[in-house]
């Protein structure tokens, strides 16, 4: 097993980022105690920091960045699986700027 560290942006930031791949069973090191990645995680991904419900605002740089769909166990990769940005997608920004403008 490998241990893979990860880093806090912000230290009210409630995800970390690996800063190594990651495959399923190695060790995540998180505020310095080893987590077990259930799954593979790509290099520069967000790992859950802690235990969170869903509807739990995701802080990346101390900043909302998205809402959880789903619960998450401190060490779970947060990604697109059950993350939903509070963004608007760059793909939607045309078809919206245009209805607002109409």
């Amino acid at each position: 097993m490998k241990q893979v560290q990860s880093i806090a942006l912000h230290c009210s930031d409630n995800i970390v980022i690996v800063v190594r791949a990651v495959a399923a069973g190695d060790a995540v090191v998180i505020d310095g105690e080893p987590v077990c990645a259930k799954s593979a995680i790509a290099i520069g991904h967000k790992v859950a920091r802690y235990n969170m419900a869903e509807g739990t605002k995701i802080l990346r740089y101390g900043a909302p960045i998205g809402t959880l769909t789903e619960g998450v166990s401190k060490g779970d990769h947060v990604h697109l699986n059950n993350l939903k940005s509070d963004y608007i997608a760059t793909h939607d920004r045309e078809t919206v700027t245009s209805a607002a403008n109409d």
